[in-house]
């Protein structure tokens, strides 16, 4: 592709780079020029022009966007149409997304002119949602460019991970003089956050908070089990998860690096996901249970070492009401 300054008689078939005033209005950017347009540009004084010419090997921006475009499409993540040297991956469902980040990098190396942004990989997205934008830069890119970029992307760069959901029981806990609206915002909370990710809350159970009375309740015949105690769990031998090895489960993860949300509690009793919430889970601010939430619906692995990466990125935002900055005082 040419690009520059050319006589009028040499712009035809180039694309403008830039509006220029016309007698009865403006000819704008991006106008693929042809006959007409130059009798108008020399009608309203214009003898020379800044086009883009193409070469037979060249791939205009819009079609060289569709090429990137179509080696993103995948289940659930549909292509909308090219325009200006730009095409959209958008979710059709709300779920997890997957993105390959060494495929877009390397593409991004092909050539400066050729571009792709996406959202972070694993980031929960709701039907509709952006999830990427391919943008050809200059108004065309030369065949090998683009066909080293599709290459580059490989097999399923991108992929959308549905929210699936479920049965849910929510156990909490309650100790002498423990407030009962403390118990109906923990439902609340947790309630709508597992409605948004697919779950429907099967079974709210309200037991002391000892071991006995926990580990009598957690066994029952649904896809996950929460308990939103009184007291947060500050160990391993706390009630929680003691009560969770006596009902015959396994403690997999207790703490995670992500604030707020470090005192969760990974176990799991059977097939069952079993979660010690931590005590922010009463609030819908985003923590660390959300994280953990959606990669349980999405059918995603949450093992003990997917929780530990989490911490690159796991300062969430200061909650409302909490010190900040979030340093001991004197």
């Amino acid at each position: 592709m040419n690009f520059g300054r050319v006589p009028l008689e040499e712009a035809n078939g180039g694309v403008l780079a830039h509006s220029l005033k016309l007698s009865n209005g403006t000819l704008k950017k991006g106008t693929l020029v042809g006959p007409s347009e130059i009798d108008a540009l020399r009608e309203a004084g214009h003898s020379t022009v800044t086009v883009a010419l193409f070469g037979p090997s060249d791939v205009r921006e819009d079609e060289a966007a569709r090429r990137i475009g179509i080696a993103l499409v995948a289940d659930g993540l549909k292509l909308g149409p090219a325009f200006t040297g730009r095409t959209n991956l958008i979710a059709e469902r709300a779920g997890v997304i997957r993105v390959k980040s060494s495929a877009v990098h390397s593409m991004n190396l092909v050539d400066e002119g050729l571009t792709l942004a996406t959202l972070p990989d694993l980031m929960r997205v709701a039907a509709d949602q952006l999830v990427a934008t391919a943008k050809i830069i200059p108004y065309g890119l030369p065949e090998a460019v683009v066909a080293e970029g599709v290459a580059r992307l490989g097999q399923g760069p991108i992929s959308l991970h549905p929210f699936q959901g479920g049965k849910a029981r929510l156990v909490m806990t309650q100790t002498a003089g423990f407030k009962a609206s403390l118990l109906d915002k923990g439902e609340a909370a947790v309630g709508e956050r597992l409605e948004a990710l697919g779950y429907s809350l099967a079974d709210v159970v309200t037991v002391s908070h000892n071991v006995d009375a926990v580990a009598q309740v957690l066994e029952a015949p649904v896809d996950l089990t929460l308990v939103l105690g009184a007291s947060a769990t500050s160990d391993r031998a706390d009630v929680v998860p003691a009560a969770v090895l006596k009902a015959g489960g396994q403690i997999e993860r207790f703490g995670m690096p992500v604030d707020p949300g470090n005192l969760l509690l990974m176990a799991r009793l059977g097939n069952t996901p079993v979660i010690g919430l931590p005590g922010c889970a009463r609030s819908l601010a985003l923590n660390g249970v959300d994280w953990v939430l959606e990669r349980l619906s999405a059918r995603l692995p949450v093992a003990p070492e997917d929780i530990a990466a989490m911490g690159v990125g796991g300062l969430l935002k200061e909650m409302p009401g909490r010190p900040q900055p979030r340093r001991p005082r004197g």
